[in-house]
């Protein structure tokens, strides 16, 4: 069967997830992370990403990211998988494959998702033990959206600038917005989407995709069509 093609769609919000081969480490120390995220900032800015949000685990990443043009997400991903694997394995002495075939991307409806998305990424280093607290966790824009360092990757949403009118009012409602966290009933869609490469949102939000895209942007009902009934 004949992979589907990626779903990136131009000025939308996409969750990324990019896991390390058969869940080998892609990070082995701080160096290889300030590596990545400056190569980051560096594709994002020449295809014209604009960078949302992101966690750094052990053997994966996530992003939020809205590409301006049709292709620059995969353009991005592409680029930045030529230069920080090679620059990774010239440091490490090794070679091959180090990420886990094609990255996985979802089309997320930002007016309802944005806010979840980058509560959800600001807890996974928790979901997977690494810390006990997300602040407690370097590698995660949620530093950036508390107010605690600025980040030049980053490029607040549209949508976050509605938290506040000013930024210590965002900073206050995001903030809380990671204290209460996300309850398991909205953290799992959005990880399934992105894990499975479908579209997440209203059905409005998905009827416009599906204007733009002749992709799927749900798996099909198994089994044989019903039967209509007279």
């Amino acid at each position: 069967m004949a992979r589907l093609a990626r779903l990136s769609v131009p000025n939308e919000l996409h969750h990324v997830l990019q896991r390390g081969h058969n869940a080998q480490l892609v990070f082995r120390d701080d160096e290889d992370r300030r590596a990545y995220l400056q190569a980051l900032r560096d594709q994002a800015q020449e295809q014209r990403v604009a960078v949302h949000g992101y966690v750094l685990l052990d053997a994966e990443i996530h992003l939020l990211a809205t590409p301006r043009e049709e292709g620059g997400l995969g353009r991005l991903m592409q680029g930045l998988g030529r230069r920080y694997v090679a620059a990774h394995n010239r440091r490490h002495g090794r070679g091959g494959t180090l990420w886990e075939g094609r990255y996985r991307a979802s089309v997320v409806e930002g007016e309802r998702f944005l806010l979840p998305s980058l509560v959800a990424l600001a807890w996974l280093p928790v979901r997977l033990g690494l810390v006990t607290d997300p602040l407690d966790w370097a590698w995660s824009s949620v530093h950036h959206h508390l107010g605690r360092t600025r980040e030049a990757l980053i490029v607040d949403h549209p949508l976050y600038w509605s938290l506040g009118n000013t930024p210590f009012d965002r900073e206050l409602a995001f903030r809380r917005a990671v204290e209460s966290g996300l309850p398991e009933a909205q953290l799992k869609p959005l990880l399934a989407a992105a894990e499975r490469s479908w579209a997440l949102g209203s059905e409005r939000f998905l009827k416009r995709v599906a204007e733009i895209t002749d992709r799927p942007l749900a798996p099909r009902p198994r089994g044989r069509p019903r039967k209509g009934t007279d």
